[in-house]
């Protein structure tokens, strides 16, 4: 297998001509949280205060949205982020979306989806869940949804950059490391390896070792 550039340089490389376009890549690992925070807030007090639902139906629902979330995740990395670039406009989308991350995994201001995506993409999904679920039931699976992204967006930074000595999260950051550095085909599972080993996507030397 060839093996694909990999800097490791903290800085941003450049993506577009335009001073406009090209502060929309960029964002600090904070802006998420005081972006959703918020959204997990309203929504839990909708379902407590305005809904009037019991501990038990709030908790069921928060545990569909987060597994739901760890679902949503694998298959968007695995089928869109990584979808095989088709001439050079898709191999340009490619880089943009995500190539970008693969040559240049260290990029602080890289590692968490800017609000540009994260808001479109939030909404969108709302609105999809809403066909799904009535507004009592959203109020409590949405919050859980959205606490399964923020803990992908904000582990997926620590897992760049904070040296984990032990514990789940030390396991979590050494599979997706074999993502980056190993093999970009298998290990789709950022927030967990779950769904890798569900649809055979794990590493084999993990396999093997087990």
């Amino acid at each position: 297998m060839a093996k694909n550039y990999v800097s490791n340089s903290q800085e941003s490389v450049r993506m577009f001509k335009s001073n406009l376009l090209e502060p929309l890549t960029k964002v600090h690992f904070s802006v998420p949280l005081i972006l959703f925070v918020p959204v997990i807030i309203f929504f839990t007090w909708r379902a407590f205060v305005t809904f009037e639902v019991s501990f038990l139906f709030y908790l069921g629902y928060f545990l569909i949205g987060l597994f739901v979330w760890s679902f949503t995740e694998y298959v968007m990395h695995r089928f869109v982020f990584h979808l095989p670039p088709n001439g050079k406009i898709m191999e340009r989308l490619h880089f943009i979306f995500h190539g970008v991350h693969h040559d240049y995994p260290m990029d602080k201001l890289r590692l968490v989806l800017p609000p540009s995506v994260s808001i479109p993409l939030a909404t969108a999904l709302y609105f999809l869940f809403k066909l799904i679920f009535n507004d009592i039931q959203m109020s409590a699976f949405f919050p859980g949804f959205i606490l399964g992204y923020l803990f992908y967006d904000i582990g997926h930074y620590a897992m760049h950059h904070y040296n984990f000595k032990s514990g789940i999260m030390k396991k979590i950051k050494q599979h997706h490391m074999l993502h980056h550095y190993q093999d970009a085909d298998k290990g789709y599972g950022v927030s967990s390896p779950f769904w890798d080993l569900i649809f055979g996507s794990d590493f084999e030397k993990k396999k093997k070792a087990k």
